[in-house]
Formats: C-alpha cells, structure tokens, sequence
C-alpha cells in the first residue's frame, strides 16, 4: 500500500481573476502566512465540492483563530465562469471564507490538482504539507491541524487572530435561492426556499407570502412551523390522495444537506423526518444502513456490500459520526426502517404510479432510490454509483449528479441529469434506462434540432406537458428548452439559473432561482431553434509515455490512524478509460492503491478514469470498535500520449 507522503515544497502564490468576501482586498500568500492555510479547489456545479464545503464548516469555526480557508473556483462549465454567477453561489452556499476566482485554473495547475475536489493544506511558514483529494477529509484535516497548531505554537510561528473574510451584506426578501414549486390542493403554492432552510407557501400570484414552514436557521428539526429546520431544502411532492389515510404528511421534501427526507402536514405545518439519519450515505461505508443495535454491531448487516456491487472489495468502511452541516454528534437513536438508512443529497422527489412509490433523485452518489413508506421501504432503483452517462438496465446504468425528476402519462420517469448535461429516461415496466438528450461528463452547450445533437448545460428542472413533450430547465444556459418528437427547440432564454418547473393551465412557472423569484411563461408557440455551439470541457492535460505507465494512488493514514483491514480490505482501486482503447492493460478493479498500466500508443489521447477508496480507524488498542473514516476520490484525467512523457502518475487521495 502507497504510504509516502508528497514532498515538502513551498505554496504557489494565489493568481486569479479576483476575490469575494474579502472587502474587494486581494490576497498573497504573504498577507497569510503564520496562519495555517486551506486551500480548497472547488467548482459549484459539483456535489462533491458542496459535500466538502459542508465538512468544513465546523473547522472553519473550530480553529477560526489559526485557520484560514481559501476556496479556489476552478470552473468546470463555462456558466460558472461569469463573475456574477459565481457570486451568487457563494452566497447560495454560505461560504463564510475568501474566495480565488481562477477561470482560466491558473492557481489549479500551479498545484497540480486533477479532480473537483482538491485540499491543500499550508503550514504558517509557507510549505505544503498535505494534498487531498475528494471527501471524507474531514477527521484526517483535523488530526493534521493538532499538530500544526502545537508545532508551530511551540516554534513561534503561528499567528493567532481573525482572518482575512469579509462578509458581504445581507439581501432581503421572501425567498432566496429558490429551488423547486409545487401546487398545492387550496390552489396556493409551496416553494422549496433553500437559501432561508426553509418551505414558503405562497398565494396562486407567486409573489405574496401566506406562512413560512420551518426557522430558517440550518439544521435538522422535527417540530411545528416556527420549530422545525431544513437544511437547503430542494425537492417537493405531493402526497398522493390514496396514501393520506396511511401517511401522516401531505407533502414529502428532499432535504438535501441534511441528507434526509420529510414529511410536511399542510393543516398546521408539522414537520417529520421519514427517511434518513442526517448522516450521508458514502460509498463503500459498512454503516450505511444502522444496526438494529448500536451497542452490538451486527455484522451481517453492518458490513454487507453496497447495493449494485456485487463482490464489493470495499465491504468494511465505516465513517465518522457528523451531522450534515458538520458538528461532531452521538449517533441518534433511530426507528428501523427507512430512519436507519443513510441518503446522500437527494435533490428531487416525485411519485410514480408504476412504482408504486417516490422516486429519489440521490445526486449525491448518482443514483435513484424508491421510496415506499406505507410499505416501510426504501432501496436503490438504478445507477451504480459510479458518475458518469450510460444507459442499459437499472442496475448497470450510470448518472450523473440527478437533480430534477417527472413522470409522464405514459409513466416514463423522466431524469435531468445535471452533470453530463443530459435527459434521461427511466422504463419502470422494461427497467431499463435511456438518454434522450446529452453526450457525456465533458459535453454541454446550448444546441437546439435533433435530440442527438442537442446540447444543455446542467439542467436542474424537468416537467411534463399535457401532450407528452418534455419541458427541460436548462440552468446554466438561463433556458427553459422543450423535447418534442425527437427535435429540441428553446422556449425562453435570459433566465437567472431556473431549477424548477411546474405546469399550469395554459402556462408554465418558472423557478429562478439567482434572481430569487418565480416567473411565469406562456406555453403558445412552438419554440425557437438556437444554437450557440456545443462545448467540451477543456482541463490542463497531462503528457505520459505510451506503453507502460505506474499508477500509483497516494494515501497515508492520520497520525494515530491505521487502515481498517478487519472486515475486509481497506483500499480499493478501479480504472477505467474514454475511449476504451487506451487501456490495453491495468483496466479493472482491485485492492492494491498502486498499478501498471499499458497505454495504447494507437490512441494518441484520451481520458483516465480511477476510482480509488481508503478506509482507516483509530489505532487504540484499547477501544473495542474505534471510529472508522472512509476516503474516496474520482478523478477524470486527460491524458495525451508523447515520446519522452511521464512513465508515472501520481494522484494524491491522502499525503
């Protein structure tokens, strides 16, 4: 198992386009130094990067004095270049540190990151002492930030007081980063008003406030209207008639960051929790599901393999007890049932006949879950949990970060698979999945005709019309786009990020959600056709050498750490490659963090797909079940072949 640690080098200095909360003060290394210094290279379309950002805000408060987070936006989609797009998610998010814009990954390529998301840690003199990738960094960060805190206390290195963040000033009104609408049985409206934690009801004009449900603090709160608290709430469904005498809620809401499910009753605005722990789901874990006991593990169940991995080799994780927002906590006691199993960012929600149950956007591991609380289920639908566009039955195929979900007449679940910027489809009777409109992980745009050519940019929003078309938010092209009979064509543009739709009469509401409003659109005509191009997501390529090439996958456990090897291994590495083609040797999955692989000099470039996941516990002896945590990383590493190229490739999960 790969054990070095990187080498000691002094930190890049920061360049980029500009700073937020920072009072309009640019940033060196030099303005931070005797503090220690996170860098975290994020992009706000990802759900990893929106994980990450959650577990660090108890670091943040914790270590406020000694600490200081940069996060550095290195855009994925050309949307989330625009300055004032990026402002907005900063402030959607509540990201409470400076901020590098760095649109052209000046900063990124400096440290050589590869994959959304990357930490970097520095100490106060100014060396990088750590680089990780992905989530679950969490417990490992803090270990490192004892013992920087004591080294450099005891040097007289480290500089103790506030930090460079700057506030920005607050902005009023009733709703605030709005996610999804739905009509409710009085002829009100319920939005989904994630940027106060909270559900708006408002009257039939979308504009006029009747009551708000829950604090709007974050949180995780069962309880009245006043009590109860949502964490960056997004999806909504209706209750079906059939169900109310069974269920004791109206209305089902996906709680994303509290990784959760809730039931809302509309006669006095309770609040249940349905599903969920308000832990996350994470791949690989053997906590994912809770013991019935959690004095006595059971380990059949504990430690079984993940849902649509046969022969799991990762069977043996565990995680670190949190709560979504990042507070260490005691596990809560819980019923059986869906309250014992952990959910990961389900983003949507929506009943399907044909299932008999809620479908479950999981944007968080990429996949769909069906939801059946009369019957007192809950299990995965469809999807992998690997990320990325494939289609074929539900247990082979794969998503990519699910956001928006609709069920047509004819039964279709309709998918907006956000990150390959692409609508899917799901067959419950064949029980197979289709993709209507997208490409892949990379390709987006705003191309409308053909649906084989057609292109979106992070669509977040799906509906349904009477006719059987197909209405798609297009978020990152500020587009709301219609699928009719195989063509695609644009029926409003100039929109601020719309994430959510819901079909009216003779009308569609729009959810615009950076300009904190509803909108509502008339549904005569046909549509224009626009094509402002197809895109492809450009990254800093990296040069290897064709034929053999090492892999080698960095991870060294936290001081007071070793690899949790007692219900099976502890790493995990799978490689794959775009095209195929490229890898004649080394393709596959298996333990070792370390592998050759064979490069097709045939295949001049192309893309290196590894998975790798780590799985560590507490050394003491002492304890009978340590506390366990569980690193994973994906990255997507763009490769060109060369004479003289590097024979070695080192990604850094954990050193």
């Amino acid at each position: 198992m790969r054990e070095s640690r990187l080498p000691r080098v002094r930190a890049s200095e920061l360049v980029g386009r500009g700073w937020l909360n920072t009072g309009g003060r640019s940033l060196s290394l030099a303005d931070l130094r005797g503090k220690i210094v996170i860098l975290d290279f994020w992009t706000f379309c990802c759900i990893n990067c929106l994980h990450v950002l959650d577990e660090l805000r108890s670091l943040e408060e914790l270590y406020r004095d000694v600490l200081v987070i940069v996060g550095v936006h290195s855009p994925k989609f050309a949307h989330e270049a625009d300055p004032d797009a990026l402002a907005a998610a900063v402030e959607r998010y509540e990201v409470h540190h400076p901020v590098l814009d760095d649109p052209t990954l000046i900063t990124w390529s400096a440290y050589t990151a590869r994959a959304w998301p990357t930490l970097v840690v520095i100490d106060p003199e100014g060396y990088v002492v750590a680089q990780m990738a992905g989530e679950g960094h969490r417990h490992n960060v803090t270990v490192l930030l004892e013992e920087l805190v004591s080294e450099h206390a005891a040097k007289g290195t480290l500089h103790r007081g506030d930090g460079p963040y700057v506030p920005p000033a607050p902005v009023e009104g009733t709703l605030r980063f709005p996610a999804k609408v739905i009509a409710l049985p009085s002829g009100n409206l319920l939005v989904a008003d994630a940027g106060h934690h909270s559900l708006a009801e408002l009257l039939p004009d979308g504009e006029t406030l009747v009551r708000r449900i829950g604090s709007g603090e974050r949180g995780l709160v069962d309880g009245g209207p006043d009590d109860a608290r949502f964490s960056e709430p997004n999806g909504l469904c209706l209750v079906p008639l059939e169900l109310r005498p069974w269920l004791d809620y109206d209305v089902l809401v996906a709680d994303t960051v509290n990784h959760a499910l809730r039931g809302v009753r509309l006669a006095d605005g309770g609040v249940t929790t349905v599903a969920g722990t308000g832990e996350q789901y994470m791949v690989g874990a053997a906590d994912n599901f809770l013991p019935w006991d959690d004095d006595e593990p059971d380990e059949e169940l504990a430690f079984a393999p993940v849902i649509g991995q046969p022969g799991d080799a990762s069977a043996g994780f565990a995680s670190s007890p949190t709560n979504s927002w990042g507070e260490h906590q005691p596990r809560p006691e819980v019923p059986s049932g869906p309250r014992r199993q952990k959910l990961s960012s389900p983003w949507d929600v929506v009943w399907s006949p044909a299932l008999a149950g809620f479908v479950v956007a999981m944007a968080g591991n990429h996949t769909l879950w069906v939801f059946d609380d009369k019957d007192g289920s809950l299990n995965q639908l469809a999807g992998t949990l690997n990320e990325g566009l494939l289609d074929g039955p539900l247990d082979q195929a794969w998503f990519a970060q699910p956001s928006g979900l609709a069920v047509g007449a004819d039964d279709k679940v309709w998918v907006a698979d956000s990150e390959t910027s692409a609508l899917r489809w799901v067959d419950p009777v064949e029980r197979t999945v289709h993709t209507a409109i997208g490409e892949g992980l990379f390709d987006f745009g705003h191309r409308d005709g053909p649906a084989a050519q057609a292109r979106l940019q992070h669509p977040l929003g799906v509906a349904v019309l009477p006719d059987g078309s197909v209405l798609v938010a297009d978020t990152y092209n500020g587009a709301v786009r219609r699928l009719s009979a195989g063509s695609v064509s644009t029926i409003a543009d100039d929109l601020a990020e719309p994430s959510g739709l819901l079909v009216l009469d003779d009308s569609v509401l729009v959810v615009e959600s950076a300009a904190h409003r509803l909108t509502r659109l008339p549904l005569h005509g046909v549509g224009r056709v626009e094509d402002h191009g197809a895109h492809r997501t450009r990254r800093p390529v990296t040069e290897l050498a064709a034929g053999e090439v090492r892999l080698d996958v960095v991870f060294t456990p936290a001081t007071g750490q070793k690899y949790d090897d007692r219900y099976g291994p502890s790493t995990r590495l799978q490689v794959s490659s775009t095209p195929p083609g490229l890898l004649l040797d080394g393709a596959g999955d298996d333990i070792p963090l370390d592998r050759v692989l064979r490069l097709d000099p045939a295949v001049p470039e192309g893309v290196l797909h590894v998975t790798a996941h780590a799985a560590s516990c507490d050394a003491d002896p002492a304890v009978e079940y340590p506390a366990c945590h569980l690193n994973s990383q994906d990255w997507g590493v763009p490769v060109r072949l060369v004479q003289g190229g590097a024979t070695t490739l080192t990604l850094p999960l954990h050193g």
